[in-house]
């Protein structure tokens, strides 16, 4: 029996247009060269030229990005103060190590049209055709097809979006971690603004995010290769930069597969 490991994370990447403006990416790069003037600030008379190889220094980047930019891990504290019917939400330094290891179970949802919003009944039904049962500490990966098109504008209204009901029933069998290669765990915000403009139904904003209030969990957004995994029999793991209070943190998600 052979093993692979399955990257699951998006690249971080300069001005990609696939998040709103106020979040894409910046990164500058500090070449070699660059860094060889830098390393001077630290070495007093080194004549880079002579004293370094090849005349070269340190690379380095220095980045402007949201903790919600890339793969990340969602905290409690980022849909509500509250969580658990009351108790304080955890931000991403207070997030059990053990919830971010654990089975992983995809559910194929690439079926449903852009917007779609996951039932319970979903669930249920894509779990009985994979004929496997949730149980406790299982993560459960949402695959919508809307990683193919990251890098691009039309990546934020890609992809079905996990309703409340969905999210709670997946969350009652001791789920505390779930994911989705979209840009939301939600369905995509301008598609819910404008059936909220035409309905009023205030209930259908951010519902996924809002469940965490009744039963606090950690979800996983713009994952990839989510295709590149059987339906369950893996190891997930999405353990979370340490950001002190922080809404989310960076993960590398990576999937452990036993074949």
């Amino acid at each position: 029996m052979g093993r692979r490991f399955v990257d699951l994370s998006i690249t971080i990447e300069d001005g990609l247009p696939s998040d709103p403006p106020a979040m894409v990416p910046r990164i500058m790069y500090m070449d070699h060269q660059a860094g060889a003037a830098s390393m001077a600030e630290f070495f007093p008379g080194i004549d880079p030229q002579k004293d370094l190889p090849g005349g070269l220094g340190w690379a380095m980047e220095m980045l402007t990005l949201s903790t919600h930019s890339g793969t990340h891990l969602d905290a409690p504290w980022h849909y509500h103060p509250t969580m658990d019917g009351g108790k304080q939400s955890l931000t991403i330094d207070e997030v059990p190590l053990e919830w971010c290891m654990g089975p992983g179970v995809v559910l194929d949802f690439r079926h449903f049209p852009d917007g779609y919003r996951v039932t319970a009944a979903d669930v249920e039904e894509a779990l009985r055709k994979m004929d496997y049962r949730l149980k406790e500490g299982d993560i459960v990966l949402v695959m919508t097809g809307a990683d193919k098109y990251w890098g691009k504008p039309e990546y934020l209204v890609k992809g079905c979006g996990m309703g409340r009901e969905a999210t709670l029933w997946i969350l009652e069998h001791g789920v505390r971690v779930t994911g989705t290669d979209a840009w939301s765990w939600d369905r995509p915000l301008p598609l819910i603004a404008k059936d909220f403009q035409e309905t009023g139904d205030s209930s259908l904003i951010w519902e996924g995010h809002f469940a965490s209030i009744e039963r606090g969990y950690c979800h996983i957004e713009k994952l990839t290769n989510l295709d590149q995994l059987p339906p369950h029999g893996f190891t997930f793991f999405c353990f979370p930069v340490k950001i002190k209070k922080a809404s989310a943190g960076w993960i590398r998600a990576v999937a452990l597969v036993e074949d």
